[in-house]
């Protein structure tokens, strides 16, 4: 069975609240789950110490048993030095798309065309 380490919605429309649960990959996001394991309240500021709640030996627990955490919740394990996130790498996130490049020729083609008034 494989298992995830994942969030479970609940709270109000517009007002999330999460439960972090250990849960068999296989069921829905806010079915059924085998273990809550902590919580994780968004709307809290990003400084508040009861934000993210979790049980950290649970998780290690879970880990240790081939549990698979997703990647918001690896991010909260990472916090805690319970499990090591790895480091990402895009490069070309930033790279505008190809229509933005035309765009951008283009608009340095008229500006390069054209004489600047000296003021």
């Amino acid at each position: 069975m494989a298992l995830k380490i994942r969030l479970a919605r609940g709270g109000a429309k517009k007002r999330p609240y999460y439960r972090i649960v250990v849960a068999d990959a296989r069921s829905p996001r806010d079915g059924r789950f085998i273990e809550r394991i902590g919580s994780y309240d968004p709307m809290k500021p990003k400084d508040a110490e009861d934000r993210v709640i979790l049980d950290t030996e649970k998780a290690k627990a879970w880990l240790e048993k081939g549990a698979q955490p997703t990647d918001r919740v690896l991010r909260f394990l990472a916090e805690r030095g319970v499990a090591e996130r790895p480091a990402r790498n895009n490069p070309k996130k930033g790279e505008p798309g190809a229509k933005a490049k035309e765009r951008a020729a283009e608009k340095a083609k008229a500006a390069g065309g054209e004489d600047t008034p000296a003021a």
